[in-house]
């Protein structure tokens, strides 16, 4: 199986292969994206993927957000909705994080079992 690397920017997050949800996605890679994440937003258009990522937090977090930790194959292994203030326990087999805002991934279909797809714009996998 191929390594995913990617690079901070901009894609789509795909819900239900090609037929399915697109969604505009930030992608966070390097430590200093992955590091701020969404702290300081008052919303979220779409989602934000962490990689690498085992867990989160959300102190200093102004909204309550909904989070997916992904495998290496990006399979949804867990589904968590996180208010400010908390944090998150760490996940075993999870590469990614996946950061909606509080009911988004319910309503998108994303649930445990469920495979995203990731499609960057530019540079990047």
């Amino acid at each position: 199986m191929t390594r995913r690397r990617w690079s901070d920017g901009r894609g789509e997050l795909l819900v239900g292969g090609e037929g399915g949800l697109r969604l505009p996605l930030e992608v966070a890679t390097s430590y200093r994206a992955r590091t701020k994440g969404l702290l300081g937003r008052d919303r979220v258009d779409g989602a934000m993927l962490l990689s690498p990522a085992g867990s989160v937090h959300t102190f200093r977090m102004r909204i309550p957000i909904d989070v997916a930790y992904l495998d290496r194959r990006l399979t949804v292994i867990a589904v968590r909705t996180m208010r400010p203030g908390r944090l998150g326990l760490p996940r075993l087999r999870s590469r990614h994080v996946l950061e909606a805002g509080a009911g988004a991934l319910e309503e998108w279909g994303v649930r445990v079992g469920v495979r995203v797809e990731v499609v960057v714009q530019g540079k990047g996998r």
